[in-house]
């Protein structure tokens, strides 16, 4: 459609009528966004407050760590489901369901009687939650046009940048002025909001059993199984020392061999669950791979600033949330301007920015000693919240600009297991780096304090004359004096190792940056092109 349009010089043009934009889409999207949100955000927001859960519960720290790895392999099972399941049953019907299941998931954790109803009860909150976050994404393409299509991903980009920034923040604030019970009951208004915006604002589609029957269930059922292994090799590898536990070897093994099978299926298959054949494409399948370092970076930073903050700090919930909320509050101002910059600059080029930004964010924490707190950490945080929204939104510009409309379900399937699938690896790469470095440089200043080290002795005699004078006889004051200095060369061994693995975590954003940079994109949507946005 379009008008006719007088200009000065008396010619006449036609003026193409951009797409007016249904108030009640708008709304749907948001409900749609505010349930991204919220799925997001439950991965993390458990993480301040294990200890006080741990302690409800009576349980172990080792049992306590599947409240968040009972989470995460059940939304990873859940995400590539979505897309069929959405055809299945329609967006408006399965946006409902799962919303009143994840609901009821969080209303449950909150009344758990022990660690193994909590686990039941986190495994289905996630697998609900799953579903959540790639529908949010095709609701964007699906309801904005072409020219809208940035700036829903900016909103978009809040929900998978912000959510998980300021996670530990609320959850730790949560739990310091009401208790642990409080970080599920805040799902309830969100949730109630989110299902009227989206029976508002979504049309309701006929149910399509055909396409249960008709599914590919041999690549559901070695997806989910192999997909489930392999994050709870990743989430409990390190706590059981890797392949020297037969529970890990057993994972493995069958994670491979069924994660083998579901390849081959999927690329055989004429209608496949999940269409690998889009990783052909060059340019999305080197999106992929920045999409892997994103979760990696994403969650990897979330996941080790408490530990650090915790081990070498001593901060409670509420100071580790005080400091990662410069990490989120931040983005708040720059994700508006991302839509406009796409605009005018190629959008590999602010990916290649965002990345750059949070790598270098990283490397300023590659020099941390005992002084380094809250206070020196907010520049680094400020830094990465930046990079965070020049990375999610053009990176989504480069990752679909050769994808059909019919694709983007696919296609944001696949991205966002491999950011899950990042965040996974990141932190089990990180708790296996901080083990074995640490001991490494413990080893390395043991070797350099010897016996005979003047400075060693002088600092011990120094510590046992400190203690002698609070009290204790000299046999005592020495034991103490060696077991301080034992800690204090633990601190640093520890302090060493972090820096360690910020230090690789800088490489990893290097290397997304450099590659963004050379990957072969115009940058820009196309309008002939349904997928693009």
């Amino acid at each position: 459609m379009s008008q006719s349009v007088s200009i000065p010089e008396g010619e006449v043009v036609d003026k193409p009528l951009e797409p007016e934009i249904p108030r009640r889409h708008w709304i749907a999207l948001f409900g749609g966004l505010i349930g991204a949100f919220m799925a997001i955000l439950d991965i993390q927001i458990t993480n301040s407050s294990l200890k006080d859960i741990q302690g409800a519960l009576s349980a172990t720290m080792d049992e306590s760590s599947w409240i968040s790895t009972s989470y995460l392999v059940a939304e990873m099972i859940a995400i590539p489901l979505s897309g069929w399941l959405s055809v299945a049953l329609g967006k408006r019907r399965y946006l409902t369901w799962t919303t009143v299941v994840f609901t009821v998931a969080s209303l449950l954790c909150s009344f758990s009687w022990n660690m193994g109803s909590m686990i039941v009860f986190r495994a289905i909150q996630g697998f609900s939650g799953g579903a959540l976050i790639p529908l949010a994404f095709s609701l964007v393409v699906h309801l904005l046009p072409v020219n809208k299509r940035a700036v829903g991903m900016a909103l978009f980009g809040v929900t998978a940048t912000f959510a998980p920034s300021i996670g530990p923040t609320l959850g730790g604030w949560l739990t310091e002025h009401f208790s642990w019970h409080y970080i599920f009951y805040i799902n309830l208004p969100p949730a109630i909001a989110l299902l009227c915006m989206v029976n508002y604002g979504l049309d309701d589609e006929p149910l399509k059993l055909e396409s249960l029957l008709k599914a590919d269930w041999l690549g559901i059922i070695t997806m989910a199984i192999g997909l489930g292994c392999l994050e709870v090799v990743l989430e409990e590898g390190n706590r059981e020392e890797w392949f020297s536990s037969s529970f890990i070897i057993t994972l493995s093994i069958i994670s491979v061999i069924s994660l083998t099978y579901f390849i081959i299926n999927e690329l055989q298959h004429k209608k496949p669950l999940v269409n690998l054949r889009l990783l052909k494409q060059s340019q999305f399948a080197m999106s992929c791979i920045a999409y892997l370092i994103l979760g990696m970076a994403l969650l990897g930073s979330i996941y080790v600033l408490p530990m650090y903050m915790i081990q070498i700090q001593g901060y409670n919930a509420l100071e580790i949330g005080e400091v990662l909320m410069w990490m989120g509050f931040p983005q708040l101002l720059i994700f508006p301007l991302v839509p406009k910059l796409t605009q005018i600059i190629k959008a590999k080029y602010l990916v290649f920015f965002g990345f750059s930004m949070f790598g270098i964010s990283c490397f300023v924490n590659t020099h941390m000693s005992y002084l380094f707190g809250g206070d020196q950490l907010i520049f680094s945080m400020i830094l990465r919240a930046i990079g965070s929204p020049f990375i999610m939104v053009p990176l989504s510009l480069v990752a679909m600009e050769g994808i059909q409309k019919q694709e983007v379900a696919d296609a944001s399937t696949i991205t966002n297991v491999l950011r899950n699938l990042g965040g996974a690896f990141s932190i089990a790469f990180i708790a296996t780096l901080l083990d074995n470095k640490t001991r490494e440089h413990l080893a390395h200043i043991k070797e350099t304090l010897t016996s005979v080290s003047t400075d060693g002795w002088y600092q011990l005699n120094q510590s046992a004359a400190m203690f002698v004078a609070k009290g204790s006889d000299p046999t005592t004051a020495m034991q103490q004096a060696k077991a301080s200095l034992t800690l204090t060369m633990q601190r640093d061994a520890a302090i060493m190792a972090y820096n360690d693995v910020f230090f690789m975590m800088s490489c990893f954003l290097a290397f997304a940056a450099v590659l963004m940079f050379f990957v072969k994109s115009n940058g820009k949507p196309d309008p002939m092109a349904g997928g693009a946005h």
